[in-house]
């Protein structure tokens, strides 16, 4: 993908950069001509090439990490202002990353918007409708994703579906977060039934992949209502009531069993392999991948490309630049692993392991004898793949490895919580089956019940520095609030630790943390920027809800 895909960015409408006079404001800056650009099927596909990629490029460089694995404290970053306000319950509205999250996920809504409306006014006679079905559904599932951690992070969200009846007239109230997440299931419902089952490109979304998202975010659901399917009354208000809507946790199990017995989806049978160079792009775990170029930025565009392993490799012998030395794995993470888990080198790491696609030209790396000092921390794997050497694809801030947004085993884990449902344990043979799929990949013995300390583990080890955590931690808070608000107190946030052969987790935490704020249920949510605040004063207000109109798509329509 070269340079020429930002232009066709703009034709779908600008996605919004941080020196934007307001994140809904958006137009069109490029002279090629809309009337006659969206002039075939090929056009189309091109079109939508951009919500792979460029307009999710603000959240994937620092906030899916900084958020998903920061604030849920898999990660440890002292002097990271987007890791460590978040991990000590210290941010603010002026936070570093705050305007630039959020001003990535309506990019991302934005360029959907105007894809839709684009499409409807310019496509010319040559566009087939199954074209224009998949690249509406395509937008539909980009923006629903978008809307579902808008919710989840700040509860409110401005909702909208035509961004130019919002422009010059952007003030206005932010709607509720549950609207939010609503909002996002009504556009994946839309999605999973006008979506192909086969990808008609490598790395697009198909229905299952719509299907997949939709399992995760009915039981956010699940938590955030009492019974029944959500029609604005039914918002739980006691979030320490124990239980989660059946209705939600019945559809969550039913999407994650139609990705599972329809989608084309299987594991991979090495668990390193999902981030080699050689098996991470497009494979057949990947349920949904941001798609990322290969090259240097200056030749295929800057934001086309994935930064993120810069700020994970450590040294200069393991990236072509290397921002993170002081970014390294908590202890609270570092002690949940068992030496014998398989996920574990992969994810982290540890004194003695081995990294035979690191530093190849010298025989490979070995963590702390290749070079001494890392013996008091354990650095992230996942995502450093070595120097351009090693494997002819890194370059400074672009790595050429797609970004895992779901993978077939979190389809595994969320068929086992949904299918726990309300109750303390189960012995359902098709959850056992699938969750001991997970755990006999990683090495470790299958279970016979299943708990929720059994599924919150295995999701936390399973998805590290893959930026679910925090979501798992704050989907459990809509029901059992207090729970997770004394977890949270209790996770020894910026702790020290060493190497200790001795210890199960073989290491042993020297001091405890300094500088974390007491975690309360307040710490759920996030502040509005105070950029964004002073654009829209109304989004420090109150949510409204958000009216919306009859449902485009039955239970009847998604499971039949």
């Amino acid at each position: 993908m070269k340079k020429n895909i930002f232009i066709i960015s703009l034709l779908a409408g600008t996605v919004c950069l941080a020196s934007c006079e307001d994140f809904l404001t958006q137009q069109n800056t490029t002279s090629a001509n809309q009337e006659t650009f969206f002039d075939s099927d090929k056009a189309l596909q091109a079109a939508t090439a951009p919500l792979y990629n460029f307009v999710w490029d603000n959240f994937n460089s620092k906030f899916y990490y900084g958020m998903g694995d920061g604030r849920a404290n898999n990660l440890t970053g002292r002097w990271s202002t987007y890791i460590y306000p978040y991990t000590n319950f210290t941010e603010t509205a002026l936070s570093d990353g705050l305007e630039e999250a959020w001003g990535s996920f309506y990019s991302v809504i934005a360029q959907a918007n105007y894809t839709i409306d684009n499409i409807q006014q310019f496509a010319g006679p040559a566009v087939t409708e199954d074209a224009k079905t998949q690249a509406y559904a395509e937008a539909r599932f980009m923006r629903g994703l978008a809307y579902w951690y808008i919710g989840s992070l700040w509860g409110k969200a401005i909702i909208y579906e035509h961004t130019a009846a919002l422009v010059g007239n952007s003030v206005v109230p932010p709607n509720r977060g549950v609207d939010a997440i609503e909002f996002a299931i009504r556009d994946l419902e839309w999605a999973a039934t006008h979506l192909a089952k086969v990808a008609p490109a490598a790395g697009r979304v198909t229905c299952y992949s719509a299907y997949g998202l939709l399992s995760r975010i009915y039981l956010s659901m699940a938590g955030l209502t009492t019974d029944g399917q959500y029609n604005g009354t039914n918002i739980a208000t006691d979030f320490d009531r124990g239980t989660r809507n059946a209705y939600y946790l019945d559809l969550s199990k039913k999407a994650a069993t139609k990705v599972i017995k329809e989608g084309p989806y299987e594991l991979l049978p090495d668990y390193g392999d999902l981030f080699s160079v050689a098996h991470t792009n497009n494979n057949k775990e990947s349920v949904f991948q941001l798609q990322w170029s290969k090259g240097a930025p200056a030749d295929v565009g800057w934001g086309a490309t994935n930064q993120m392993p810069v700020f994970f490799s450590w040294s200069t012998m393991v990236g072509e630049q290397n921002w993170g030395n002081a970014l390294y794995a908590s202890y609270d993470l570092v002690r949940e692993y068992t030496p014998v888990d398989k996920r574990r080198n992969p994810t982290i790491a540890t004194v003695g392991a081995f990294y035979p696609d690191l530093n190849k030209a010298n025989g490979g790396y070995t963590y702390n004898e290749t070079e001494s000092g890392y013996d008091n921390k354990c650095n992230i794997k996942k995502y450093v793949i070595g120097k351009i050497d090693d494997n002819g694809q890194s370059y400074q801030q672009s790595s050429g490895l797609n970004t895992y947004m779901m993978r077939l085993a979190e389809v595994y884990l969320i068929l086992a919580e949904a299918t726990l449902g309300n109750n303390a344990s189960t012995t359902d043979a098709t959850a056992l089956e699938y969750f001991n799929k997970v755990r006999t990949r990683a090495g470790l013995p299958t279970l016979s019940v299943l708990t929720y300390e059994n599924i919150r583990y295995e999701r936390r080890i399973e998805l590290a520095i893959e930026g679910q955590y925090w979501y798992d931690l704050l989907r459990r808070a809509y029901y059992k609030q207090q729970e997770v608000v004394n977890y949270l107190n209790h996770q020894d946030r910026n702790a020290d630790y060493e190497w200790d052969e001795t210890e199960p987790c073989q290491y042993a935490m020297t001091n405890e943390g300094t500088g974390v704020s007491t975690a309360t249920a307040a710490n759920l949510l996030l502040p509005i920027s105070d950029v964004d605040r002073g654009r829209n004063p109304l989004l420090g207000g109150a949510p409204v809800a958000y009216e919306f109109g009859e449902r485009e798509v039955s239970e009847q329509d998604l499971f039949n």
